[in-house]
């Protein structure tokens, strides 16, 4: 059984290198233990006052936003490691803290509503993200605040951001504001057998422009020196948003739609799907086709990535899914 990175083909992209800081990802989730040590040294950006938390803290936002930030951003000697910590990291807690009646900030219960969620992903983009991971979803049903949050993810899409979201847990078949959104790549958790979970929502959104990607006991950064597993839509989201950071990192004269393309292009040769079900990501299959299109990005050869002229991946150790 292959482990996550490779499960998707990110093994020997992540042996290209670490990202480039130019290349800014968006992190709009929960609290973030910013003294974590598998975060040492990283191109942490917070957003919000208020939106740190410390190693010792218990807040499930927390957990979550630490969770999910050192998928992306921990040091490659930190186990698991960042997929892309080589990128700068903006951080913009969207539930977790509140404001207090006198001004300051306090703990509230985690929430994510559609309000605060607009507001957080215009920020995240105005400060100029390239990549949005959101590993959260809308709180309750608001018409004004999806209206609201439709034009935040009209605002992502005509800067050219590609925008990363969950697909959701209630094991469904739907959609969300989130997932219906054109621009927008759903994301769909798979089990360690490559197989899509019970869990996920589907639909014709998700599998029309959606990927999946690992989501099942994701081991990432834990709060007070212990490891963290989690299961779901929320673990499997910044398995995409790395692989989008990497290949921007890796072809920076590629346009966004290009490489959104090439991501949604793995595993089915088009982007016009009809089936409720996306496919598992291939970053090593969307890595040959800017390569096919832009060259070799670096020079000099990486173990484990072919050399100019050699064929694509031949030299990589990564285990094909399924195989």
């Amino acid at each position: 059984m292959t482990g996550p990175l490779a499960q998707v083909g990110l093994t020997a992209l992540m042996a290209r290198g670490a990202g480039r800081p130019e290349v800014v990802v968006g992190v709009v989730d929960g609290l973030v233990a910013v003294d974590h040590p598998g975060l040492a040294g990283g191109r942490l950006r917070l957003l919000l006052d208020g939106g740190r938390c410390d190693r010792t803290d218990a807040d499930p936002s927390c957990h979550h936003g630490t969770f999910v930030t050192g998928l992306l951003a921990a040091h490659r000697t930190a186990e698991p490691p960042g997929i892309c910590p080589g990128c700068t990291v903006l951080v913009r807690p969207v539930f977790g803290v509140g404001r207090s009646a006198g001004g300051g900030t306090a703990r509230v219960a985690p929430a994510a509503w559609p309000e605060d969620l607009a507001a957080a992903v215009v920020e995240t983009v105005d400060a100029g993200a390239r990549v949005l991971n959101l590993s959260v979803a809308p709180e309750r049903p608001s018409s004004a605040g999806h209206r609201e949050l439709e034009w935040a993810l009209d605002h992502a899409a005509d800067r050219g951001v590609i925008t990363v979201v969950a697909a959701g847990n209630q094991g469904t078949i739907g959609t969300s504001v989130l997932t219906r959104h054109p621009w927008t790549v759903p994301v769909v958790a798979y089990d360690r057998q490559g197989r899509p979970m019970s869990l996920s929502n589907l639909g014709g959104s998700i599998g029309g422009h959606g990927l999946g990607a690992p989501g099942e006991a994701v081991a990432g950064l834990g709060i007070g020196g212990r490891p963290l597993a989690l299961t779901g839509t929320s673990a499997a989201v910044p398995f995409v948003a790395g692989t989008v950071a990497l290949l921007l990192s890796e072809f920076p004269s590629a346009p966004p739609a290009e490489v959104r393309a090439a991501v949604l292009r793995t595993g089915t040769g088009s982007v016009r799907r009809r089936t409720v079900v996306p496919p598992l990501l291939d970053a090593r299959a969307a890595y040959s086709t800017l390569h096919a299109a832009y060259g070799a990005p670096h020079r000099g050869a990486v173990r484990g990535v072919p050399t100019p002229g050699q064929p694509e991946w031949e030299s990589s150790s990564d285990a094909r899914p399924g195989r």
